[in-house]
């Protein structure tokens, strides 16, 4: 049992724009988000219309014709019984441009260094110490960021505030959505009616599908439940994780958003194995670039920037019946702190020019070391500052869409070139954790 007399009380909002691809392209075509039945369905070139992915719906749309996102086109109802359903085609920039244009909203109502992105379409703020020069109670505050966002954009949002983080996500994920206002506030005295009430464990923020059946494991089978089981049963079945539950399922979270989080870890990385010999260097070279940038991804959400790049090269099986026993090559080089993708990826292509003569490829693998916060913007000679925080924000507002939506909601310019459909297709089987293989 906690004692919140000790915990810290902030105000934190959470803010969520509600079905915000699918809202973008209504309000790209002058509709109204939450009137227009519409679905956003990414297709890829030379595939068949079934496979192609609804990456998002309207709340008609999922109300109306019961669809989901990540459904398959081929689920969509038939469009001769559902006239007023809109298909249309995803617009990335456009997306990347009012998620941008919504963090300065929020830029009107506190500090830099008080927000955090979440993710595309939701962000975290730290209203403690700005919310009383805009209200005089945090829910009206609250309602006049809602205002200020709807009537300068078009955008409906949800917003949960609370006296932390968890608490402000959880009144987002659980209440608010459900309320006319679209707001609710949760206190730390609320707990027993708001927290402990959940009886689906998943729907928590933190609890996966694993967790959750582990926990029912043991006789966990709710909120209420996993706040009144033994601490110590709970470290023992999940080390420190387990005491991190029991922490949650009272509410309690100690995180400040403007204390940034460096881990002690020193290198992050990530391989492939190639279910075919590759021998084009364009194709291998795009490889590299996926690999590369999915790395740099974990790296930029941690802050920090690379100054030590590697790359790992396994030659195929025939190469070695051959006679080549080396099996490959493994290379490492000193580099200009950066996290820019195009940077990284440019050092990655050129260690790999440096080593590879023809032979053929089947592993491939990246890792960055040497690691450090990046608190200093980073300036490049063939930029100036102004287009270097753009790249930057722009390489991060990627990642956040990438990390909602799979890795294959993006795909660069040059994965789409003659030659690369391989390629393009196991970013698509993969996604954005990876996958197994490229073929």
């Amino acid at each position: 049992m906690y004692d919140y007399r000790y915990e810290p009380h902030r105000v934190i909002f959470m803010i969520d724009n509600k079905s915000f691809f699918a809202s973008c392209e209504a309000l790209r075509l002058g509709l109204n988000p939450m009137k227009a039945a519409l679905a956003v369905v990414s297709q890829q070139p030379n595939s068949d219309w079934g496979s192609g992915l609804i990456m998002a719906a309207s709340p008609l749309a999922k109300k109306k014709y019961g669809l989901k996102n990540v459904m398959r086109a081929r689920d969509l109802p038939d469009l001769r019984k559902a006239p007023d359903l809109k298909i249309v085609e995803p617009h990335m920039n456009l997306y990347i441009k009012r998620s941008m244009q919504i963090l300065n909203i929020f830029k009107k109502y506190a500090a830099d260094e008080d927000i955090h992105v979440y993710s595309i379409d939701e962000s975290m703020i730290d209203m403690t110490k700005s919310w009383h020069l805009f209200g005089d109670d945090p829910y009206y505050v609250g309602r006049r960021i809602q205002e200020d966002i709807r009537n300068t954009l078009g955008f409906y949002t949800t917003c949960g505030i609370g006296e932390n983080p968890l608490l402000a996500k959880l009144a987002m994920d659980i209440s608010a959505k459900h309320r006319t206002s679209m707001i609710d506030y949760w206190h730390y005295i609320d707990v027993p009616d708001t927290i402990w009430k959940i009886s689906k464990l998943e729907d928590v923020w933190g609890i996966n599908t694993r967790t959750a059946e582990h926990l029912r494991r043991i006789g966990i089978n709710n909120m209420y439940e996993l706040a009144h089981t033994d601490p110590d049963i709970l470290k023992k079945e999940f080390g420190v994780i387990g005491e991190q539950l029991f922490a949650m399922s009272w509410g309690v979270d100690r995180s400040i958003i403007s204390h940034k989080y460096f881990p002690q870890n020193k290198s992050y990385g990530n391989s492939q194995v190639l279910t075919r010999d590759y021998l084009d260097q364009r194709q291998i070279e795009i490889v590299i670039r996926e690999i590369g940038e999915q790395v740099a991804a974990r790296i930029r959400a941690y802050g920090l920037k690379v100054g030590r790049i590697g790359l790992f090269v396994g030659y195929s099986f025939k190469e070695r019946e051959n006679g080549d026993r080396r099996g490959g090559f493994r290379i490492q080089q000193k580099i200009t702190p950066t996290s820019n993708n195009d940077e990284l990826v440019r050092e990655l292509h050129a260690l790999f020019r440096k080593k590879w003569h023809g032979e053929a490829v089947r592993t491939i693998g990246v890792d960055y070391s040497q690691l450090n916060p990046d608190l200093d913007q980073q300036l490049s000679f063939f930029m100036t500052p102004e287009q270097e925080i753009k790249k930057r924000n722009f390489d991060m507002t990627v990642d956040k869409i990438r990390k909602k939506y799979g890795f294959a909601s993006l795909v660069k310019a040059s994965s789409l070139l003659e030659g690369a459909t391989a390629i393009r297709r196991s970013i698509l089987v993969g996604g954005h954790n990876g996958g197994n293989a490229y073929e």
